[in-house]
């Protein structure tokens, strides 16, 4: 609804009128589409900018440059980045679909045009940390006192209530003592007076309290929601963390709340609110802008950075991802400036006085009272005026950090509106301040409760009459008068020298748990998507629904966890018991059913399929966990004569696998078979462990190459006494000790590892050792070329470091002496060596073993590092162990690191900002690149930390074991270390063109082969063993393998997910509603790092069209449909998308480097 009667006037209709949007027109609200941004007229700006002189001068030189352009001609560019073509200001208003050309993978060069960029900001910021006096970090903010007289002040005061769900408490801990009443509260109290607002967040909550909750609460619940009292914000499963949560669950995560609250509540959140993560990621703002998503809030930024944009009026700002030169993924972000959400750091840049309006400090609700002793009073007759006025300025001197007049105060903090008595304490003091300042025109303001849509609405019908864009400002079409900006937000200081990056790395255990259960997730979704697309009969029906309930389970347990203090590692030691037994729970569930799968698409038929119960698998998991905080083992395989054992692998990727497997045997004797009776060439190593004094387990790792179809199945025998075949081959053991040396064990051939160094080396590569620390000390390759890679283990002392901050005392201490136990191990596949460095402790915190591989794979360009983490009791207490590698990559301290797993971020070492501000989030990849193009990656299959503090060294945190809280409101440490596993892939890669300007401030991409060695890390071959040996019977056993695919896809192009989104609703549902999704990301990937021909499974590219309907062998697909990425808006312009795929059947896809695109299809099995 509009401010005013006559919308062109910039002056209200009356001065006493309300201003401020009413709440009794739900419907118009919720059918407002977004108005297309208008194309942009520079010189109506100009003439009608508010500083006249400052136009004359401005058209006078314009003038005379005409003039001069056309005496002497168009100069050549001056500029070494003029902007593009297709982001010129006509290119900014919405596009509508056109068959353009297809996209190269590679667009290093092009770089999105902003008016900031977050780099941009730190090279310019001091961090001085200025006192600003009643505003610490910020200066003392004053106003004239006119700014309000053509446009009135318009205030939207917001109650929320921020429920984490785990964090002191365990989520149900939370429900039954805070969150039940809460939303219990909101209902009551809102249904007393339609002036009353508020805001919720978490479906983790209110689908809780939804079960629990009486018809007519429900029902009380939705008619506050359609009335826009009430609005859901976000609305995804928690208010996810953004620096250590993958894409994939963070999608998951959304898309889990997202549906549940359209198909309860029947609502569709497009706003967005981020009050507690710490630090901000592109990636969140490309997905909810992909989810249809209009403006998102976000809290916690580096205070000196808020400080930089608030003195420029730039804390709205359109955020941009930097490599989108259509300028199709601008949203629209308010950021809110003070220190922190609550109510004494909202209402205005003085918390003493802003803290008087807490009405639930008051006495008698159990709150903190105001630490500047000064409280809130009941507001009545006698005081209000003066109540008004103080509350009014402070509302006012917040107003001026902004461009507009159009005002948000949050009123709220964690867990409030606990009771009635508090919520009406709020809502009648505030009431009555309202009505005292709406009902005095000379105020020149108006105030009102009020939601996000709310203010966003009123917000963006302000800036369509009123123009706020400054001259050479690049802004967005998306909204028009703010500044657009790139970039994100890490890392996160919210005081001095405090910076948040101790949560990149705590409690790594659980860390990498999380990415277990995501892609254990993603596979099993795959596998009953298969299930049903193939055989949609009733026997085949039963697995996949019966499944459903816990499928739902297995995604809402991940969703849980990608809380902002669950995957942070920043809950109470009880909570975050209670998260891991959950993930733990799924896991369970999960390889269950996947066994269970594997039979079915095998057709492995035992008996009758419609059994009940359906009786066990005949296969079961190869790697097993016992508990929830515990590493999974392998299971040992155990052959007897003259039997084989199955060994089914399911590959998860879209292309064909051939890569070196292993599993674990108890006898020596064995040899490898394909299902189709050849011969498979193995080799046997001894397996190790982390045990100074045991260094063999007298188990067997039996390692061979198998090839492995896209998203299918493909079965091996490990057989003993099959005649026809060659056992596998034992490898050639070198051991060094500085104590006695362990016996050699059988059938392996042992001797002494002598000299200073020792090497492995296959087609690739050689790695050399020093012998006498154990560690890495180069890389020389096939080419002759070589990188020093001094491998170095460090720690960290700290008295100051938490759950959440990292503050060290100095560098970190090499741990390593000389001495220790060495073991290398020589074979045809595999080459490895072990170290058990000796350190100052009788038990070392940490042991490792690299490899390499030989084969013709993507494995064979890989180093692969294990480090087996122990920091277990005092003696490692306030210490935080680190990985180093010092290489002569000349990187000049510049380097990269991802988001989410989804982009790259260019990092920069600065010297102004301390150790701990340069470490930043690597939730799966960090690489340096040198001057000459050498690249040197590092693959994490779990978020860490990760920093570059000298040229050409880049260090990775592993794990950290903290005694003290650091007074963030955890009031622990962290303590409760575990036993853990840090496994790394090395890629070295050499510049094959110039292509590459390593002085870009653009983030540079991965290459191709580095996609893709992420990608087999991080969703590896899932292992299936038959639980019973069987007969070696070429007859009974015929080829078991299962192929879907058609085709192995373009090697840029992935399948992020193919699921059922209802596997419950699925045989209600008519097949016309299109029952399955596949989300597709087109990688974008740096082609001067192209490897051609070092990849042999890589043969295409998406440069072409894809065509969805023939990707399946043997089933029909049906009813394509791009949809959003929460699968709840169709309409693809207001997602953003510009790319027209045109007829699918016909042309096929097109999708843009970088993008994710979601599509609903149906799949008919064949007849």
């Amino acid at each position: 609804m509009p401010f005013f009667s006559s919308a062109g006037s910039r002056r209200g209709s009356g001065l006493g009128q309300s201003i401020l949007p009413s709440s009794s027109s739900p419907s118009a609200k919720s059918s407002r589409h977004r108005k297309p941004p208008r194309r942009r007229n520079p010189l109506k700006d100009l003439i009608f900018s508010n500083n006249l002189i400052f136009s004359i001068t401005i058209s006078l030189s314009f003038f005379f440059f005409l003039a001069v352009i056309l005496r002497y001609g168009i100069p050549n560019p001056l500029h070494r980045n003029p902007r593009p073509l297709s982001s010129s200001s006509s290119s900014r208003l919405r596009k509508t679909s056109t068959i353009r050309k297809p996209i190269s993978s590679d667009r290093n060069r092009n770089e999105a045009v902003v008016d900031l960029t977050t780099k941009d900001l730190y090279d310019k910021i001091e961090f001085l940390d200025k006192d600003g006096g009643p505003w610490k970090q910020g200066w003392m903010v004053n106003y004239m006192g006119n700014e309000w007289d053509s446009e009135k002040l318009k205030v939207f005061v917001v109650p929320h209530s921020h429920n984490d769900p785990g964090w002191k408490l365990t989520v149900d801990e939370y429900y039954d003592r805070q969150s039940r009443h809460i939303l219990d509260t909101i209902v009551e109290s809102l249904s007393k007076d339609s002036r009353r607002k508020f805001i919720w967040e978490e479906m983790s909550y209110l689908e809780k309290w939804w079960r629990d909750s009486s018809v007519t609460k429900r029902e009380d619940f939705i008619k506050l929601v359609q009335s826009g009292q009430l609005e859901i914000v976000g609305g995804g499963w928690v208010m996810n963390d953004e620096a250590n949560s993958h894409y994939f669950a963070i999608i998951e995560q959304m898309m889990e709340g997202n549906m549940w609250l359209n198909s309860t509540i029947g609502v569709v959140p497009k706003n967005a609110w981020a009050i507690d993560p710490f630090g901000y990621s592109a990636t969140m703002a490309y997905l909810l802008r992909r989810m249809g998503f209009q403006n998102m809030l976000i809290q916690r930024t580096h205070y000196e950075l808020k400080k930089e944009l608030a003195l420029n009026k730039n804390l709205e700002y359109i955020w941009r991802q930097s490599w989108d030169v259509e300028e199709t993924t601008d949203i629209f972000v308010h950021m809110m400036p003070f220190y922190s959400y609550d109510i004494p750091h909202t209402c205005g840049p003085e918390p003493a006085i802003c803290c008087q309006f807490d009405f639930a400090r008051m006495h008698g609700f159990g709150y903190e009272a105001c630490p500047w002793r000064q409280d809130p009073v009941e507001t009545n007759p006698g005081n209000v005026q003066e109540r008004a006025l103080k509350l009014l300025d402070q509302y006012k001197k917040k107003s001026t950090l902004y461009r507009t007049n159009t005002l948000l105060v949050p009123l709220g903090d964690d867990f409030r509106y606990v009771s009635t008595e508090e919520a009406e304490a709020q809502f009648r003091n505030y009431q009555m301040l309202f009505d005292y300042i709406n009902s005095n025109p000379g105020l020149n303001a108006e105030a009102k409760f009020g939601t996000l849509e709310d203010y966003f609405q009123t917000l963006r019908e302000e800036a369509e009459r009123i123009n706020f864009t400054r001259p050479g400002e690049v802004g967005s079409g998306e909204l028009e008068g703010f500044p657009s900006l790139s970039g994100d937000f890490f890392t996160y200081a919210d005081r001095q020298q405090d910076y948040w990056s101790g949560y990149y790395v705590s409690r790594p255990f659980f860390k990498a748990v999380d990415r277990v259960l995501e892609q254990m997730l993603r596979a099993s979704e795959m596998m009953l998507a298969l299930m049903l697309g193939y055989c949609q009969k009733s026997p085949c029906l039963k697995l996949p629904v019966s499944f459903s309930h816990k499928l739902t389970a297995a995604r809402r347990n991940l969703a849980l966890f990608q809380h902002h203090d669950g995957v942070t590692g920043t809950a109470k030691n009880h909570v975050v018991e209670d998260y891991g037994t959950r993930m733990h729970t799924s896991l369970q569930d999960l390889q269950i059913f996947m066994s269970k799968a594997v039979e079915v698409l095998l057709g492995v038929h035992r008996g009758k399929s419609d059994q009940s119960p359906a009786p066990p698998s005949p296969f079961e998991p190869e790697q097993v966990r016992s508990r929830y905080d515990v590493q999974p083992i392998h299971r040992l395989i155990t052959v007897p004569e003259g039997s084989v054992q199955s060994v089914v692998f399911f590959n998860p990727l879209e292309q064909t696998r051939d890569e070196i497997v292993m599993v674990v045997v108890s006898n020596p004797d064995v040899s490898v078979l394909h299902s189709n009776w050849s011969c498979v060439k193995s080799q046997l190593s001894p397996e190790l462990q982390h045990d100074n004094e045991h260094m063999f387990t007298g188990r067997h790792r039996l390692y061979w190459q198998a090839s492995v179809p896209a998203m299918g199945l493909e079965t091996y025998y490990v057989a003993n006494g099959f005649v026809g075949c060659e056992k596998a081959m034992p490898a050639k053991l070198k051991i060094f000790t500085d104590s006695s040396p362990p016996s050699c064990p059988t059938p392996y051939a042992c001797s002494k590892l002598e000299g200073d160094t020792a090497e492995i080396r296959n087609w690739q590569s050689t790695l050399v050792f020093d012998v006498k620390t154990g560690l890495l000390q180069k890389i020389s390759h096939s080419d002759g070329s070589q990188t020093v890679a001094e491998e170095e283990i460090a720690m960290y002392s700290s008295s100051g470091s938490g759950a959440y901050l990292f503050k060290p005392t100095g560098d970190a201490q090499s741990i390593v002496k000389g001495g220790g136990r060495l073991a290398m191990s020589e074979g045809p596949l595999v080459q490895e060596f072990y170290s058990y460095p000796k350190t100052e402790w009788q038990r070392g915190p940490i042991s490792q073993s690299t490899r390499i591989y030989n084969g013709k794979s993507i494995q064979e360009f890989v180093i692969e590092k294990e480090y087996h983490v122990e920091l277990l009791g005092r003696d490692f207490n306030d210490k935080e162990v680190i990985a180093r590698y010092k290489t002569d990559v000349n990187s000049k301290r510049v380097f990269y690191s991802d988001l989410n797993g989804f982009q790259m971020s260019r990092r920069e070492t600065y010297d102004k900002i301390p150790l701990q501000g340069n470490y930043y989030p690597m939730p799966s990849l960090a690489f340096l690149q040198g001057s000459d193009g050498r690249r040197f990656s590092v693959h994490s299959r779990q978020s860490l930390g990760v920093a570059s503090l000298k040229s050409g060294w880049l260090e990775i945190m592993l794990d950290r074991r903290l005694l003290r809280d650091d007074e963030r409101g955890l009031g622990q440490g962290v303590v409760d270390n575990r036993p853990m596993n840090v496994i790394f892939h090395i890629l070295k890669e050499s510049n094959v063109s110039a292509s590459t300007s390593t002085s870009t401030t653009m983030p540079l991409n991965p290459s191709i082969l580095s996609h893709r060695v992420g990608a087999h890390l991080n969703y590896p071959m899932h292992v299936f063993i038959g639980k019973k040996p069987e007969e070696i019977s070429v007859q009974s056993l015929p080829p078991r393998s299962f192929s879907p695919l058609a085709a192995s896809l373009p090697c840029d192009l992935h399948i992020v997910s193919f699921k059922v989104p209802q596997p419950l609703r699925y045989s209600q549902l008519p097949p016309g509603d299109s029952r399955f999704v596949v989300i597709l990301q087109r990688r974008q990937w740096d082609t001067s790092y192209c490897h051609r021909g070092s990849d042999r499974q890589c043969s295409t590219l998406a440069d072409e069209p894809v065509n969805l309907f023939y990707i399946f062998k043997d089933i029909a697909v049906l009813n394509v449909k791009q949809t959003s990425l929460n699968l709840l808006h169709d309409d693809m312009e207001m997602l953003g998308y510009i790319e027209h795929t045109g007829n699918a059947a016909q042309e096929g896809l097109l999708i843009s480097p970088m993008e994710l695109q979601a599509y609903k299809l149906e799949l008919r099995p064949p007849q």
